[in-house]
């Protein structure tokens, strides 16, 4: 085995690093090579403005891209749901480990759950989508709510209701699980409440598309039921044209009998960000034998949910 460390390109922040430290262990484990971590600087961590607003779609993830192009990395580690569903015919989406908790979770001060935070209570969250279904279901369920847009990372959000100026924030069990704060959650937020970004909870391996043998290697921490249920799933959010940053959940259930996967459920919504109107639908059925047959269901899917007024309520669309 080559002593020669293979390069992961990461983005900075804590999360990112810590994703990527345990993508890392794995490599070696397979590999019996050390891997490297390379620290790489996105727009999306520069940029002061709300995701909303610089685009979503791309911002954590161009920047390492071009580093992989150059050279300067050997493979790349993203969150899932922040990649663009275009892959670029340079690169390969060549591991989609095994999913974590794809639900969203709630911390708020006095260890509060959602249904019990008092009325006016302010909830940051800097995605659309988290708003526009909690806005929708506070609406339906008689709950007095606001909804206040932030950026930052865990520490600065959780500040925010240290600090009084906040009684709850909305994050993804997964991040949280990753960086070992998951003990600081008051409420795990149903799918049933807030349907996840398309691919959240999910990582994404990627390199240069003709490195065969690294391809091969990476290969190896494929896991091939969170990859079909994640390729429906941003299967969906390219036929509704919308970027990451738009207000779409979608997640799509292996469904067991026993120990046997016998069927998958896609569910998704798009919803106005004040939670006033939403198109919610799903479909079940066999577990999709090919990644076309995935790509399939959830086109199936959105061009149902386009047919329901879908695109008139996303905010923000693929530029």
């Amino acid at each position: 085995m080559s002593d020669i460390p293979l390069r992961l390109g990461t983005r900075r922040s804590r999360l990112a690093m810590a994703q990527s430290g345990q993508v890392a262990e794995a490599v070696s484990r397979v590999t019996g090579r050390p891997v490297e971590l390379v620290e790489v600087t996105t727009y999306g961590d520069t940029s002061r403005e709300h995701l909303a607003q610089i685009g979503g779609t791309g911002v954590f993830v161009t920047a390492l891209r071009d580093a992989l192009l150059r050279g300067e990395v050997d493979f790349a580690v993203h969150s899932l749901k922040d990649l663009p569903t275009t892959q670029p015919e340079e690169l390969v989406l060549a591991a989609v480990p095994v999913r974590e908790d794809p639900r969203d979770v709630i911390v708020a001060r006095d260890a509060l759950k959602f249904t019990d935070l008092p009325r006016g209570a302010r909830i940051g969250t800097g995605s659309p989508r988290r708003a526009a279904q909690l806005n929708a279901y506070a609406r339906s369920h008689g709950l007095d709510i606001e909804t206040v847009p932030i950026r930052g990372n865990v520490d600065t959000r959780i500040g925010y209701i240290h600090d009084g100026e906040l009684d709850a924030v909305v994050l993804a069990a997964a991040g949280l699980s990753r960086i070992g704060r998951i003990d600081e959650v008051t409420d795990f937020l149903s799918v049933d409440t807030v349907l996840p970004a398309p691919g959240q909870g999910a990582l994404a391996v990627e390199c240069v598309a003709d490195n065969a043998s690294l391809i091969a290697t990476l290969g190896e921490l494929d896991d091939p039921f969170t990859r079909v249920a994640v390729t429906a799933e941003r299967s969906l959010l390219a036929a509704l044209e919308a970027g990451c940053s738009a207000p779409v959940g979608a997640l799509a259930d292996l469904l067991a009998d026993g120990q046997i996967v016998k069927e998958m459920r896609l569910r998704a919504v798009v919803g106005t960000t004040d939670g006033t109107r939403t198109v919610q639908m799903s479909t079940t059925g066999p577990v999709p034998e090919t990644y076309d047959q995935a790509t399939a269901l959830g086109r199936e899917l959105a061009t149902e949910m386009l047919a329901q007024g879908a695109a008139g309520l996303m905010g923000e669309r693929a530029q």
